[in-house]
Formats: structure tokens, C-alpha cells, sequence
């Protein structure tokens, strides 16, 4: 027998019974949804009655926070966090956080729990303490979890939020981004002239655009508009569920953009797609894609898997002897030479896709600091000038 029970505004208690315990008491299961209607209630119902008859549902005070990180990730990290937030979250739950916490129960799990947890946070090879940065982005991701955890009605309150978040020792140094210098991004475009042209227009796009990834190899054709020196980035392909690729909309509105490109870059852009076109043509039957036109695609059209960029950029910088860094940090090298060419920081922000102004504030202070600086010093001679003439 099921039922449902208007709780409020949008608010809906289901209820399933299984009959009779050994004692004579009835067996229910209970749960809290949030709905347009009944009509909408109805069919959460038919899903919860399912769920547990199939044996899927495990009751809130039963269930272990790891076997709640598996649906966190299903109906939230995929959904939700960019491709590499949600990859660097995986890494930490799996090297950190889940081994601590995996196999506790989701309502066991106190805010002394989280502190102790925070405190002795050791490196993955046991050798010396956490840096705060890390401790703090285990904060927020045990933070974003346990949130999830309460809006759908699994634990009452955060644990987490009764913590404070870690704060910087004296002295300790914030980490910053890897990035190249104007002399090593010109050592890196001269040694990409031995790698395929596919190659050479992603990297120029990763640098003049300062696009992720993710967006990259969500580009198609129809997005370029190279008579404007324009292109609009609107989705992304990232590994979904079981590392199956996935298109998604960029991961916020301020991500979906139209971005200005130089002009040697739109040539370069220009000379490619001519290429790829006279690619397809030449692959004739081969080429299996039909719904999409990428601009960066494999022999048969399909799109590239997302961590094929990574790949190829790890072995690229051994095979030419160019220093490494991540692949994301060209995005932050573009951010930074913007800032050394005295761009200012809303339109670099705007460039990049960040929400907030702040992002980007907090992310390349320590570049802006270093040129807000040296503008003070071009000012400066000024002001010495006019103190001669005085």
C-alpha cells in the first residue's frame, strides 16, 4: 500500500507499507519530495515504490555516506560541477575523504567528526601534514556533499557548517597557478610547428581564449564565425557516469560566451577548417558523424574522449623538451599575460567564463597586484617630473 500526504507549499510525504514486523508493527517507508503537484507527486511515488522493491532504497539512518558520494556524484557532480572541479573532487574523496568517512553511516557523522578529520589530514603517501589550500578545498567539497545530503532530506543538518574553514598558517603561502612567461609561450609556438595542425589551432585557442578543456572539444563549426574573428562557447563534453562522454551546457550562464580572437589566430582557425573540411570529403563513408561538425575530431568525426588533450600535451612537452605544465594552465596563462598587457580584470573575467569578478580577483591577485605595481611606478615618474619642473 502507498500513499501520499500534502506537507506544504510544493511539499509531498510518501509513503509505502510492507507489511508487518515480527512484533505486529506495521513497516513503512517514508520520504519528502518537493513537487509542482500531485500529478508530479504520483510518479515520485511510482519511482519510490520501485526503488525499494527493487531493493535500491536504503532508509536515511541506514544508509553509508560512501554508498551517498556514489548518488552525490550521479544527480549532482555530473549534473552540476565542471569537468576539472569534479575531477579534482574525485581525487579527493578517493585519497582522502573516503577512507575516513566511506564507511560511517550519513547521519553518524558529526561536526567533531569533520574537525578531527581536517586536523590530522595527511598527505596520500602518509609524509607530513595537508597545506591549508587542501584542507580548505576538503572543506568545501565535504561541505557541497553534506549540503546535498540535507536539501534532499537524507540528514537534518550540515555537519560541516558548524566548522570553521581552515584558515592559512603565518607565513604559509598561498599555492598559485603554473603558468608560462611571454619568452617560454613563444619557445612553446615554435616547437608546435612539429605537431599536427589539430594540435597547433587547439593549443593557439587554449592561449588567445583561455578556454577549458571541456569547452575546447565542445566547439563545432556552426559556433565560428571567422569573418568576425568571433567564437561562441555555449557546451562542453566531459566524462560522465562510468567515464562515458558527456555533452553538456557550459557550467554557468557567464560561461556561455562569444570571445574575440586575434587576428593571426583566426587565420590560423581559418586555414584549419578549410583542412578539415577536405578531411571529410576525403573520408567519405568513414566519417560516422552526422549530427555534429567538431572542430576537433578523430578520422571518423567523432568527437576527441575528453582526457585525449591531456594525454597528447603530457607526451607532446617530453618529445620537444618544453616545460610541463597542466593543460588547464594555459587557461591561466592566457588570465595572466592579459594582466601583464594591462587588460582590465572585468573583460579578462568575461574572457574566462567566471561567474564572478571576485573569481577571478582571488584567483590571479597575486598577477594583478604585480601590475597594478608597476603601473604605480609608470605614474611615479610622472609625479618626478613634475616635482623637477616645480
Amino acid at each position: 500500500m502507498a500513499s501520499i500526504e500534502k506537507r506544504g507549499k510544493g511539499s509531498y510525504r510518501l509513503t509505502v507499507e510492507l507489511g508487518y514486523d515480527h512484533e505486529g508493527n506495521r513497516i513503512k517507508r517514508r520520504k519528502t519530495v518537493k513537487c509542482k503537484g500531485i500529478t508530479e507527486a504520483r510518479k515520485e511515488l511510482a519511482k519510490f515504490v520501485t526503488e525499494i522493491e527493487s531493493g535500491e532504497y536504503i532508509t536515511p539512518e541506514k544508509m553509508l555516506f560512501s554508498d551517498f558520494v556514489d548518488e552525490w556524484q550521479k544527480h549532482h557532480g555530473v549534473k552540476e560541477l565542471g569537468e576539472q572541479t569534479l575531477e579534482s573532487y574525485r581525487m579527493y574523496l578517493k585519497n582522502h575523504i573516503l577512507p575516513f568517512f566511506g564507511s560511517m553511516r550519513l547521519s553518524d557523522v558529526k561536526p567533531i567528526h569533520v574537525m578531527k578529520f581536517l586536523t590530522e589530514a595527511k598527505r596520500v603517501n602518509g609524509q607530513g601534514e595537508l597545506s591549508t589550500g587542501s584542507k580548505q578545498y576538503l572543506y568545501r567539497i565535504l561541505r557541497d556533499v553534506f549540503q546535498r545530503a540535507v536539501d534532499w532530506k537524507k540528514i537534518k543538518e550540515n555537519p560541516v557548517a558548524a566548522i570553521k574553514k581552515p584558515r592559512a598558517k603565518k607565513g604559509e603561502k598561498k599555492r598559485r597557478a603554473d603558468v608560462y612567461d611571454e619568452d617560454e609561450v613563444r619557445e612553446l609556438f615554435i616547437a608546435a610547428q612539429s605537431a599536427p595542425l589539430h594540435w597547433r589551432v587547439f593549443l593557439s585557442l587554449a592561449l588567445a581564449a583561455g578556454l577549458r578543456r571541456s569547452e575546447l572539444l565542445g566547439i563545432e563549426l556552426s559556433k565560428i564565425d571567422t569573418e568576425k574573428q568571433e567564437i561562441f562557447i555555449d557546451q562542453a563534453i566531459v566524462r560522465g557516469e562510468n567515464g562515458k562522454p558527456v555533452i553538456k551546457s557550459t557550467k554557468s550562464a557567464a560561461s556561455e560566451r562569444l570571445i574575440s580572437l586575434p587576428a593571426s589566430v583566426n587565420l590560423e582557425l581559418k586555414q584549419y577548417i578549410t583542412h578539415l573540411k577536405k578531411e571529410r570529403l576525403k573520408a567519405g563513408d568513414r566519417w560516422v558523424e552526422k549530427e555534429h561538425e567538431w572542430l576537433f575530431c578523430n578520422i571518423d568525426g567523432t568527437h576527441f574522449y575528453p582526457t585525449t588533450p591531456s594525454t597528447w600535451w603530457r607526451r607532446f612537452t617530453e618529445r620537444v623538451g618544453v616545460r610541463y605544465i597542466r593543460l588547464h594552465d594555459l587557461r591561466h596563462t592566457s588570465a595572466t599575460l592579459l594582466i601583464n598587457q594591462g587588460v582590465h580584470a572585468k573583460i579578462i573575467s568575461e574572457r574566462l567564463g567566471h561567474a564572478d569578478i571576485r573569481i577571478t580577483m582571488d584567483t590571479y591577485g597575486h598577477a594583478l597586484k604585480k601590475a597594478d605595481q608597476e603601473a604605480a611606478d609608470k605614474l611615479d615618474g610622472l609625479f618626478l617630473g613634475q616635482e623637477k619642473q616645480g
